[in-house]
């Protein structure tokens, strides 16, 4: 055992607490954190989630356990953790849930000192105080790695043996997430880390589950940008499919890292985007056109045959809006 190392620890605590009992002002949360039970969501932000959810709820309402979300890029990560906060605040969880916050932190920003009163104290040390002291409350942190991988400033020091003892008795509740990637480059390395942890892996979501995100999706864009998509639900399923379809795993530039629902998402709203350019109030067979000819997330081949497709399978209604499919 690191003897200097735990005095050091102490005495860390020690400065923080003279520091925020000179100044009880000083809040970490709401100078780095977003509450995320507090935000007004337009729509369900984990669309066709709902096992994935039910297992971080699980997790975190295991005595002395947090979750942990393990996945690729662009998944959705995020989106779960907001999905529980979105359960939280339309009263969907389990009574032991109920009332509770979710706190997301912003990591990268924590990683360093401040000054307070002439004290120098660490700002994640100033957090977990500050969580400690505040019931009911679940910290979200995203690129969790960030806590085992040694920082390259003058002290090497690994900010997740603060957290340590905290989660080992359960006072501080985490939900953290991270890729496939690194945490087998990182988080593996630290066991002890690890077992405080229920580890969640999530998978990409695939079909028939990716149109059920958009469909449940593009209210957002309309709320955002002001824009209608003034298509009836069968339309718009049939639209959703195309892009699915033509965005799949082997059509993809691997080195964008986009997959699904996040690649197709940035097509919809790629397409309310050049409603908004085009001056138009309502989102045209024209302008989801446009989204997938100027995407940069498929393969060149891939958007020639997209765009082939797209004539065929909407030959009527692009003629109905005074499109050639010729000419296009």
């Amino acid at each position: 055992m690191d003897i200097q190392g735990i005095n050091s620890s102490n005495e860390e605590i020690e400065r923080l607490e003279t520091a925020v009992e000179k100044d009880k002002k000083i809040s970490v949360i709401e100078m780095y954190g977003e509450v995320l039970t507090d935000k007004n969501y337009i729509t369900n932000p984990a669309i066709a989630r709902e096992e994935e959810i039910n297992r971080m709820i699980l997790a975190i309402i295991t005595p002395d356990k947090s979750a942990l979300l393990v996945g690729k890029p662009g998944i959705g990560k995020t989106a779960l953790v907001e999905g529980l906060a979105y359960r939280i605040h339309t009263n969907q969880v389990p009574d032991v849930l109920k009332d509770w916050r979710i706190i997301k932190i912003n990591l990268p920003a924590l990683l360093g000192k401040m000054i307070v009163d002439g004290v120098e104290v660490s700002k994640l040390q100033m957090l977990i105080n500050e969580i400690d002291n505040i019931d009911k409350t679940i910290l979200f942190i995203d690129e969790v790695h960030l806590l085992v991988a040694h920082n390259n400033g003058a002290v090497d020091l690994d900010f997740a043996n603060m957290l340590k003892p905290y989660l080992d008795r359960g006072r501080i509740l985490m939900i953290g997430a991270t890729t496939s990637e690194e945490y087998e480059q990182y988080i593996l390395r630290d066991r002890a880390f690890v077992r405080r942890f229920i580890k969640i892996d999530i998978a990409e979501a695939q079909g028939k589950d990716v149109v059920k995100i958009l469909e449940g999706t593009f209210p957002k864009f309309e709320k955002q940008m002001n824009v209608k998509l003034a298509y009836t639900e069968f339309q718009r399923e049939r639209i959703f499919e195309w892009i699915v379809e033509h965005t799949s795993e082997y059509k993809r530039i691997y080195e964008v890292q986009n997959r699904y629902p996040d690649i197709c998402l940035t097509i919809v709203s790629s397409a309310f985007s050049f409603a908004l350019f085009e001056n138009s109030q309502v989102v045209t067979m024209k302008h989801f056109y446009l989204a997938m000819k100027n995407t940069g997330t498929i393969y060149e081949d891939s958007k020639v045959k997209a765009i082939e497709d797209f004539k065929v399978r909407f030959k009527d209604q692009l003629i109905k809006e005074g499109i050639d499919p010729q000419q296009i």
